[in-house]
């Protein structure tokens, strides 16, 4: 199946935000993130959002496999923006592109730090950063990858939700246009501005606000939102703690099961 992505209509509006922006879609690749990396690292810094319609090795967070589907992008979107990107502090960048995602896409969707969108309690999307540098120039590549249909749930460390659940109809190419523009604002805001001001954002869409978190550190206690920096604030028995550290993964504790009396 053919798909029609609207390549032209992306680049016309984000163009004038990044200069030299280009758009190039593939049929397959092994990881559009590995594949914008090897292009920066040869000297290739500019800006580019690629697209495919199937990876065959896509990468998550803490080497994670995300694999999209074999029926050509029909049920995962997958792709990743590289650019140039000089930001004072590095720190909460990962939260501020979820939360342009989830704004692009639906009330309903759910922010899981450092850098997943739920539904409920099932995950929908993950986000990967990379960078790299360039000389004196630092190039980041901003990988998204999300579930547009049902899949199974085999292998997966948690239950997977599908966008069309809370969009009937979403596909591949709409989606990525709904991202795309406020996706591009938002890294730029986030150059100049930082985290800060977005913690209020964030907490309204934070999974894990008010709930029993176990991570992988060994640190348990109740998630109590993020600090100006993008780290995450638990409240532990020995007292507030903060996590930042990419090598931690954090959990939800289900809620117990209850019995009829």
């Amino acid at each position: 199946m053919t798909i029609r992505w609207p390549a032209e209509a992306i680049w016309e509006s984000v163009a004038p935000l990044l200069p030299g922006f280009t758009v190039e879609i593939l049929p397959e690749i092994d990881s559009t993130n590995t594949e914008l990396m090897r292009r920066a690292r040869a000297g290739q810094p500019e800006p580019i959002l690629l697209v495919a319609e199937r990876q065959t090795a896509g990468r998550g967070r803490l080497g994670r496999d995300w694999h999209s589907d074999t029926d050509a992008g029909l049920g995962t979107l997958t792709f990743s923006l590289g650019l140039p990107l000089q930001p004072a502090d590095w720190s909460g960048l990962s939260l501020a592109v979820g939360l342009a995602v989830v704004h692009s896409l639906h009330p309903a969707l759910r922010l899981k730090w450092p850098n997943d969108v739920w539904l409920q309690d099932r995950k929908l999307a993950g986000i990967l950063i990379e960078t790299t540098s360039i000389g004196d120039l630092r190039y980041a590549v901003i990988g998204i990858g999300i579930n547009l249909l049902p899949r199974a749930a085999d292998g997966l460390r948690t239950p997977p939700a599908a966008l069309v659940e809370v969009l009937p109809g979403a596909d591949a190419p709409s989606t990525l246009e709904a991202i795309m523009l406020p996706l591009v604002r938002a890294v730029q805001a986030f150059e100049q501005q930082g985290f800060g001001d977005l913690r209020t954002a964030f907490h309204a869409r934070d999974l894990l606000y008010g709930r029993e978190v176990v991570c992988t550190d060994g640190t348990t206690g109740t998630a109590r939102g993020v600090d100006a920096g993008g780290a995450l604030l638990v409240h532990t028995a020995g007292g507030l703690e903060k996590i930042s550290s990419a090598e931690v993964s954090v959990r939800p504790v289900p809620p117990a099961a209850t019995t009829d009396t």
